[in-house]
């Protein structure tokens, strides 16, 4: 693991996290405790907490329209919250909010950014000069693309292959990056390194980057829209670069919101939904009928999708 953060930006960090206020509004102390701490993601990366609204209790007062906290048994809360969670009554998790600083890949910023949920305001390599960071899979990360899934990985890579590969990503970002910066003509100062020549424009040079060097951006979302992002990326079957980032989150949000995050971890992470043709199959096979994918009216990819749901697969 890589050095997320200079000892510069820790201060800043410590110095945010010493400064306090007094407020009126709801604040969640397990969260409060993690508000500002960079959690290191990938090499290089990092998630972190800057500000948030609401609570548990906000999602129940919304629901109820109540003037208050509420002064309702915490059982009939919680009951209420996964109710709400198993019926998708998406609005009362609208009401609140979470905003995170986060340093990624830029080939995981890609990916991510298809969540067009979300406000998003990225690091500019237009005004500012991007650091000699890349994302470099470790040897257990690094694998054959899978002969069964294009959007999968195989086999882990081995011997001499998976050092060919890595030094191939190491020497592809260090040269691009060192041309870069060859370009860019600047010093750390933002003074010419070589007053004899013009350098080429930040937003012209950094086309030469490579997809693994790292921004950063913030990112803001409300709670539904926050356990969607989560449905998918912290799936099992995600891209590992990015369920790393959102397995961080979810922990995050497990701290903010414990009830809710309990009732999505029951009913939408951990759960599986079935068709109306895979319902009628599964009522068969219950009836005590022997079923066969020929006759179910099922492609061969649905039916091992549902064998694997019931723990039939091969």
């Amino acid at each position: 693991m890589g050095m997320a953060l200079t000892a510069e930006q820790q201060q800043e960090i410590d110095a945010a996290r010493a400064a306090e206020g007094r407020t009126l509004r709801p604040t969640v102390p397990a969260l409060e405790a993690m508000l500002f701490h960079a959690v290191p993601v990938l090499d290089h990366g990092f998630v972190r907490v800057i500000d948030y609204m609401g609570d548990d209790a906000a999602i129940v007062q919304a629901a109820r329209v109540s003037y208050g906290r509420g002064t309702r048994a915490a059982n009939e809360d919680k009951g209420l919250i996964r109710y709400l969670m198993r019926h998708r009554h998406s609005t009362p998790f609208e009401m609140c909010e979470i905003k995170f600083h986060v340093k990624l890949p830029i080939f995981v910023a890609r990916q991510w950014i298809r969540h067009r949920t979300a406000n998003v305001n990225e690091y500019s390599a237009r005004y500012s000069i991007l650091d000699r960071e890349f994302y470099i899979p470790a040897p257990e990360h690094l694998a054959a693309q899978s002969a069964m899934n294009r959007q999968g990985r195989g086999d882990v890579l081995q011997g001499e292959e998976a050092a060919r590969v890595l030094d191939l990503l190491r020497e592809d970002a260090t040269r691009n990056y060192d041309h870069y910066i060859e370009m860019l003509n600047e010093d750390e100062g933002g003074q010419p390194a070589d007053p004899g020549r013009q350098g080429l424009a930040r937003e012209l040079a950094r086309m030469n980057l490579t997809l693994n060097a790292y921004t950063q951006w913030y990112w803001k979302t409300d709670l539904h829209n926050l356990f969607h992002f989560l449905s998918l990326r912290a799936d099992a079957h995600a891209q590992y670069e990015i369920r790393v980032y959102a397995e961080a989150m979810m922990t995050m949000a497990e701290a903010w919101v414990p009830i809710a995050a309990g009732a999505f971890r029951d009913y939408r992470l951990g759960a599986v939904t079935l068709s109306a043709q895979m319902l009628a199959i599964l009522r068969r096979m219950l009836a005590g009928e022997a079923v066969e994918q020929a006759g179910s009216g099922l492609s061969k990819r649905e039916w091992r999708e549902l064998m694997e749901t019931l723990g039939r697969g091969e």
